[in-house]
Parts: C-alpha cells; structure tokens; sequence
C-alpha cells in the first residue's frame, strides 16, 4: 500500500514539474514576426480568432497552450480593436499589449502661421484617418457656429489612432486655442482698439505671418496698435497675399496693393474679417500685451529681422537702405 501511495505522490511531482515546465514554454514562446510588424484587430475579433489567425500567419505553431492560459488568465481574453505593431517578444507580451490598447500612434502638424488651406491639404494626405470633414459646414461642425474656421486651430502636433476622425483632431486643436484665447484675453491691456477676443485673434494672424522671429512680435504688435490708434491703415503685405489666394503668384506687386479685397488692408480701414492664419501662443500674447512704444513703422532688413521707425522720414530712410539699394 506504501508503494501505492508513493508511486501517486512521485507522479504527481512529476506531472507537475512537466506541467509547470509547459507552462513557461508556453509564456516565454516567442512570436514569429518581423520587426515592426503591423496587425490589425478588427472590432468583434475574439482570443480564438486572434490566435487563429496568427496561427495562419505562421507566428506560431498551435493554440491549444494559449487557450489554456487564457483560462488561467481571462483578462487575456479582453482584446482593444485597433492598429498594433507586434514585435519578437513573447506571443503574451503581444496580446497583453492589444489588452491595454497600446495601439500604434500617429503624428499631425500644425505649423505656426499655416493657413487653413494647407491645414486641409495636409490633413488629406494624412494615413489611417478618416477623412469626415464637411468643407461646406465646417465651422459648424470643429467649432459649433457658422463662422471661418481660419485662425482657430492651436498650432501643435497631435497625436491619433488609425481610424480615427479629421474632426475629432480638429477639435482638439480648436479647443486648445479656444482656451488659451481665453485666457490671454482675461489678462490683456486695458487701452487695446479691440473690442473682441476673435478681434484679437485677428491682430495675433497678421503679427505671426509678418515675422519669423519671436522676438520681434511685441514690437509689431505695438507698432499695429500705434496705427490703428491713429485711424492709419495697416497696410500690411501678408494679408494682401491671403485675399489673393490662389492668384498669388509668390510675388507680390503694386498692381496687388491696389487691388481691392476685404483683406487687402492697404485699401480697407482697420482689421481684415477674419485671421490670416494660425497664430501661435506668443503672437496672441503680443497681441492683447503689447509693449509700450512710438514705432509705426518697420521694413525688412532682408536677414529675418526688421528696422523700426517712428517717423515717416526715418522709415523712408530705412527703406532705401534695405529695400531700393539692395535692388540697385
């Protein structure tokens, strides 16, 4: 009976040592991808579909070990639809990464001083988004109003899922320069010839086309201001170049500030109807904070920056050592 007795128990030992060396095979088999793999679980997919079809791909050898797993584990058995990059680690470290829906992340741009047109063109050729914008309606449809939607989009990169919609981005991102219009304006200069947050944001567009150095949007802000103050036109050239559109041809002429538009603000009193682009958060700073200062003038140096004036004279001055000599 002793020997009975022992010879269960010593099998027992036995079957267990197999089963527990089973188990981390199990655990530790690796799945038979390339690097970098893609795979995508389809809303619905169950564990043994997943298992299935990996097993078609050829990733590895049976099912059977990680159905039993799975009932050892049913938090396995959870999977995320969605992108997946799979990778030679073991075939649960895989399945746990589609448990926790750590899906493959993709990157969209919006540049400081984009238009909204190239925002668009972008957002088109952007993969694995769905493309559900309605142009007609747009405004309605990021923002919930009928108004231009030019202006309104934060200047940032955000980050998607495939499948995921070109609203749903640009919602984000209109709700993050909603924001910190809002902010900015509750911290603004008392004596501002603005009355309006958007009447802002349209001040913030024109200053961020008009420079590509940080530090001179205050100075650009101030010197707007100082023209609006004084009922002087802005007469600035970017949103010339934005009423033209697509007719502008990368140069601008006389016979362009001459034409009228509703944003060719050498032939219109005060602000343009809309922005001109997507201001960044230091131009709207600028815009609502300007600094205190006597320039109404400036012109391009032709290295980036700009030569400030607070006089007619000084300001022809500088436009013949920046501008005429240099063409002479």
């Amino acid at each position: 009976m002793l020997k009975v007795i022992l010879s269960v128990l010593l099998l027992a030992f036995f079957s267990s040592v197999i089963g527990y060396q089973q188990l981390q095979a199990t655990i530790q088999t690796p799945l038979k991808v390339a690097t970098n793999t893609q795979f995508k679980v389809e809303k619905g997919t169950g564990f043994n579909k997943l298992c299935r079809q990996w097993q078609q791909q050829q990733w590895l050898e049976d099912c059977w070990r990680f159905q039993i797993l799975a009932k050892l584990d049913p938090t396995l058995t959870d999977l995320k639809a969605g992108l997946y990059e799979l990778s030679a680690d073991s075939v649960l470290n895989n399945i746990k990464k589609i448990n926790q829906g750590e899906q493959i992340s993709f990157s969209f741009t919006i540049i400081e001083g984009q238009a909204l047109r190239d925002v668009l063109n972008t957002l088109s050729t952007s993969t694995h988004l769905q493309n559900d914008l309605k142009l007609e309606q747009l405004g309605e449809q990021i923002i919930g109003k009928q108004t231009h939607l030019e202006g309104w989009l934060f200047p940032d990169t955000y980050h998607y899922h495939s499948n995921d919609t070109a609203s749903s981005l640009l919602k984000r991102a209109a709700q993050k320069m909603q924001q910190t219009l809002a902010d900015a304006w509750q911290q603004r200069a008392s004596d501002l010839p603005y009355d309006t947050p958007y009447e802002a944001l349209i001040m913030a567009s024109i200053i961020e086309k008009e420079t590509a150095l940080a530090s001179e949007r205050p100075l650009i802000a101030s010197a707007f201001i100082n023209r609006l103050n004084t009922n002087m036109r802005l007469q600035t050239d970017p949103t010339v170049i934005y009423g033209l559109g697509e007719d502008f041809d990368g140069d601008i002429k006389r016979k362009d500030l001459r034409n009228y538009t509703p944003y060719n603000t050498y032939r219109i009193n005060g602000l343009p109807p809309t922005p001109i682009a997507m201001p960044s958060k230091e131009a709207i700073l600028a815009a609502v904070n300007p600094p205190k200062s006597e320039y109404v003038y400036f012109v391009a140096k032709g290295d980036g920056s700009h030569q400030f004036s607070t006089t007619l004279k000084q300001h022809n001055a500088a436009v013949n050592q920046y501008i005429l000599n240099k063409k002479n």
